[in-house]
């Protein structure tokens, strides 16, 4: 089985209160909290790159499983934000880390990157060719954002979180993943930065509303399937680890899973909506407060732009 043996987050320390909107924009702190549960989000500075909080998150998660860079063999990162088209920012931050020649590349499936790369980097080690594998789950989108649309301004925050794959015997690790994807839905949710764009119109653009239904169904479809393949029960699940895009696609997830409040991980409201970093930061954040514990089965679900959706049930340890 794969396991997680190491996970590490970072978020830079400016953050953006929802009052701060007010100065500058036609919004207001309870418009932005009814509807999307977020009040805080932290922002990277315009010298600070996406490749920087990347190398932050990974130093912590190798910190936590006892290696050296050197003992890396493959670095994975999901990002829609990255440094630059090329090189990919998986190299830069493996270069930054000291980690040297190693198989380095990046995967943009936005929101449930991490999760997707959880799974690739799952696959791969099962080749039996690498040992450790790195994926992270990171983004610097407030870079790309239109300042001036409050419907998306006011829901993206900066952060980076990772894990450090192995595959072992313990017992503990992944017990099932599921991905999914409608690129026939891509309109409804995308970052215009590309060919398909002239330079000077970059912006995050969403129909906030079919996101949303699309968004809750998919997200529940994940959810279940995830557990259908470990032939596990709602009611056997310890913690439920959404995507932190909107609360009230939390919730309803939730509801469809049956499970209590008490059970499902929520930080939207410090962090906004981090795309490829949410899950490993929330994750992250369970580690520091003691909340996630060995045996504890966790699913993580998420979903996001392309369509794109995604989730992986976990036995902790």
């Amino acid at each position: 089985m794969v396991r997680i043996v190491g996970l590490g987050a970072y978020a830079p320390p400016d953050r953006l209160s929802n009052r701060d909107f007010e100065r500058f924009m036609d919004t207001n702190d309870e418009w932005i909290r009814s509807r999307s549960g977020i009040r805080y989000r932290h922002i990277s500075p315009p010298e600070v790159l996406t490749s920087d909080l990347a190398t932050e998150a990974a130093s912590k998660a190798l910190m936590r499983a006892g290696l050296s860079p050197k003992d890396v063999d493959m670095v994975i990162v999901a990002t829609s934000s990255p440094d630059t088209l090329t090189p990919s920012t998986a190299c830069v931050t493996a270069a930054k880390l000291g980690i040297g020649k190693v198989p380095c590349f990046d995967i943009s499936a936005a929101c449930p990157g991490f999760l997707y790369g959880l799974e690739i980097g799952s696959g791969l080690l099962r080749t039996g060719n690498y040992r450790y594998v790195l994926v992270i789950g990171v983004e610097a989108g407030t870079k790309f954002i239109d300042w001036s649309d409050r419907g998306t301004a006011v829901l993206f925050g900066d952060g980076a979180g990772a894990a450090i794959l192995t595959e072992d015997d313990s017992g503990y690790g992944i017990l099932s993943t599921y991905l999914q994807g409608d690129g026939r839905l891509g309109e409804l949710l995308k970052i215009e930065v590309g060919t398909a764009y002239p330079p000077g119109s970059w912006g995050v653009r969403m129909r906030g509303r079919e996101v949303f239904r699309n968004a809750v169904v998919q997200m529940g479809d994940a959810a279940i399937t995830a557990l259908r393949r470990a032939g596990m029960e709602p009611e056997e699940l310890d913690w439920l680890v959404p995507h932190q895009a909107n609360l009230r696609i939390i919730e309803a997830t939730r509801e469809r899973l049956g499970l209590p409040p008490e059970k499902v991980y929520v930080n939207i409201q410090e962090y906004g909506n981090t795309s490829a970093a949410s899950i490993p930061l929330a994750m992250d954040e369970m580690i520091e407060r003691g909340l996630l514990k060995e045996g504890h089965n966790v699913l993580a679900v998420s979903f996001g732009a392309g369509f794109t959706w995604a989730s992986a049930l976990i036995r902790w340890g």
